[in-house]
């Protein structure tokens, strides 16, 4: 399966969150530590909905640009 993650930049590090895994986030100092922490934290999320029995989502989340003239 293939989530959508939505990494954002913040003034203190950077964030990251799963639009289909409501709960599912992460956040580190550095874009390359968050990546690997949210990698993990949809794994921990997927392994606890399993283990309550719960449906997992489907991934129906898509990202896009939109481009804006200047």
């Amino acid at each position: 399966m293939r989530y959508m993650v939505i990494i954002e930049r913040g003034p203190q590090g950077y964030g990251a969150y799963v639009p289909d895994l409501p709960g599912c986030i992460a956040a580190a100092d550095t874009e390359e530590e968050v990546r690997h922490l949210i990698q993990e934290a949809i794994e921990f999320h997927l392994q606890g909905l399993k283990e309550a029995g719960q449906e997992i989502p489907a991934p129906r989340s898509y990202g896009e640009f939109v481009e804006i003239p200047a």
